[in-house]
């Protein structure tokens, strides 16, 4: 028999799984964990609560895909910029690229992640949270350490520090961004990086 809160689901198309599982996103990255019901995503899917339980059997698988599938997704295309044997400063700027990348794809999922991660990680169900910020941070602080190590990077930088800044500063643009605007995630990306590495400011030399 189910666990309570949950029932028997059926098979689903994935496409039909993948709408749902968008509006829920929505709902979770407004309303957050706690407040959201399978009855608000159900009434913001347009469906009855019932009904929404022949696709997954609780809010909690529904927020376990949304997360793992943005997790795969991001390591995907971290891995690969890290398997790509970069310098430390091209590495930096692939990483900020994926990173605008996935907000575009799962800006949802980025905001639910940020507002729930440090409560959900200390569930069973949601270790791999911790796990993924870990290894998150270990790859850029390793790439810091080594731009100081290659000279690329100034030698007086608080690699720890620009971590935290470079990592709140990219993903809290989930907060604001909206697919399809005025700017492209690529475009951001370059925008961004341009006012981290080379600053804001004209040189003292300048007219």
């Amino acid at each position: 028999m189910p666990a309570e809160g949950k029932k028997k689901t059926v098979s689903s198309s994935p496409e039909r799984r993948s709408e749902l599982l968008g509006v829920a996103a929505e709902v979770f990255a407004e309303l957050g964990y706690n407040a959201t019901t399978v009855r608000k995503i159900a009434d913001a899917a347009g469906m009855l609560a019932g009904s929404l339980y022949y696709h997954f059997d609780s809010k909690e698988s529904m927020l376990d895909e949304i997360l793992s599938t943005f997790l795969d997704e991001l390591w995907a295309g971290y891995d690969a910029v890290l398997a790509a044997d970069l310098g430390p400063r091209e590495t930096i700027e692939a990483l900020v690229v994926e990173s605008f990348r996935e907000i575009d794809r799962h800006r949802a999922a980025v905001a639910i992640y940020q507002k729930e991660s440090k409560y959900l990680s200390a569930q069973p169900r949601f270790m791999y949270l911790a796990e993924s910020q870990q290894k998150f941070e270990k790859a850029w602080l390793g790439t810091l350490e080594r731009g100081v190590a290659a000279e690329v990077f100034r030698a007086d930088l608080d690699v720890r520090l620009t971590y935290r800044f470079v990592r709140d500063t990219v993903w809290v643009a989930a907060s604001w961004y909206r697919p399809g605007g005025l700017h492209s995630p690529d475009e951001i990306a370059r925008q961004y990086l341009s006012m981290v590495l080379d600053g804001i400011a004209l040189g003292s030399g300048h007219p």
